[in-house]
């Protein structure tokens, strides 16, 4: 398992610097920088003031140099981000990109924690109960239920929330950050949609698993229908939930826009979209690089739990379990067959 974890780092390292080449050329391509876009609005944010164009000029100066050609730029920051050295931010000069990151990470992956929890919680009973009473009124009802759901984009819904909470009820605050009762909307609001996506995940595994003949022998064998739902049938319907999950919760904990705009959350998705809106390259960069990392170390600990969840993928061809190595050295450590 260490070696295979060892080539997808590999894998990872290679995946993240054609990321950080191909932001840093749209970057590049993308019409206006900081300094036409500073001169053409106040500079103003709901995360506080912006820097000057003169303070943007001399912290480019003072890091890159005085024209310096773009691909120059680009290798002094990937230097720096290899040592975790990013640079202060444009936008906000008396901020490194590390610092705004390391701050504004923790919220966003909170409240994705909190939303992913919740939307387990909602989604496993739903999709089970409906996988178990399949082309029932419940089976339709719910599976209406959650397809409704999933069609109302998640900014919709917080609104919807804080029209009946915050304001028709008083029971929550719409926005700000200053206490776990400013995140029972936002996490609502993405642990509802978030659990509609995986009722359907859940309820289609459940179906396909109830059929196998391993279940019919369970049953036969008078094993307690408990018993086989739980420790048979939901633990091999796991897979499909857990490819879903992964990437949905790298996805909200690296930060959701909409969500963290309308509920002036500082989170590190308002951060990257202030960045991208003021073209502040190097807090563009770090967030993009971040984002990526998290993605794939997540895709990665997925692919270490489908070996945990199901003996046949760990022990099957190329499962990490049974790789040694390149195909010439697994050759000659191969034994020898003797012949008569």
């Amino acid at each position: 398992m260490v070696v295979f974890v060892l080539r997808r780092l590999v894998r990872i390292a290679v995946s993240l610097v054609a990321v950080s080449m191909i932001t840093f050329i749209l970057l590049e391509l993308a019409p206006g920088d900081f300094a036409d876009i500073s001169r053409l609005t106040s500079g103003g944010s709901a995360l506080g003031g912006g820097a000057s164009v003169e303070t943007a000029t001399s912290q480019f100066t003072s890091r890159y140099g005085n024209q310096i050609p773009p691909w120059e730029q680009y290798l002094k920051f990937m230097k720096g981000a290899a040592t975790l050295d990013m640079g202060p931010s444009y936008k906000y000069p008396e901020l490194t990109v590390q610092h705004i990151i390391g701050s504004a990470f923790p919220i966003s992956a909170g409240l994705a924690l909190c939303a992913v929890a919740l939307a387990l919680l909602v989604a496993v009973p739903l999709g089970v109960i409906a996988a178990l009473k399949r082309n029932t009124r419940w089976d339709y009802s719910t599976m209406f239920g959650v397809t409704a759901l999933h069609s109302l984009p998640s900014y919709l819904l917080a609104l919807m929330l804080i029209l009946l909470f915050s304001i028709t009820f008083h029971l929550f605050p719409s926005s700000g950050w200053s206490g776990p009762k400013d995140a029972v909307l936002p996490v609502l609001a993405l642990g509802l949609s978030s659990a509609a996506v995986l009722a359907r995940y859940v309820r289609a595994a459940m179906i396909e698993t109830l059929r196998e003949e391993y279940i019919t022998a369970a049953y036969a064998k008078g094993a307690h229908p408990r018993v086989v739902l739980v420790r048979h049938a939901l633990r091999n319907s796991l897979i499909p939930l857990v490819t879903v999950t992964g990437p949905l919760l790298a996805t909200l904990m690296t930060g959701t826009v909409f969500i963290e705009t309308i509920f002036q959350i500082p989170g590190l998705g308002q951060y990257f979209g202030i960045a991208a809106q003021a073209r502040d390259m190097p807090l563009l960069m770090g967030c993009t690089l971040f984002f990526a990392a998290i993605l794939m170390f997540m895709n990665l600990l997925v692919d270490l739990a489908y070996g945990l969840l199901d003996p046949r993928i760990r022990f099957g061809e190329g499962g990490w379990a049974t790789w040694r190595g390149p195909r010439w050295r697994r050759r000659m450590l191969r034994p020898a067959i003797a012949t008569p």
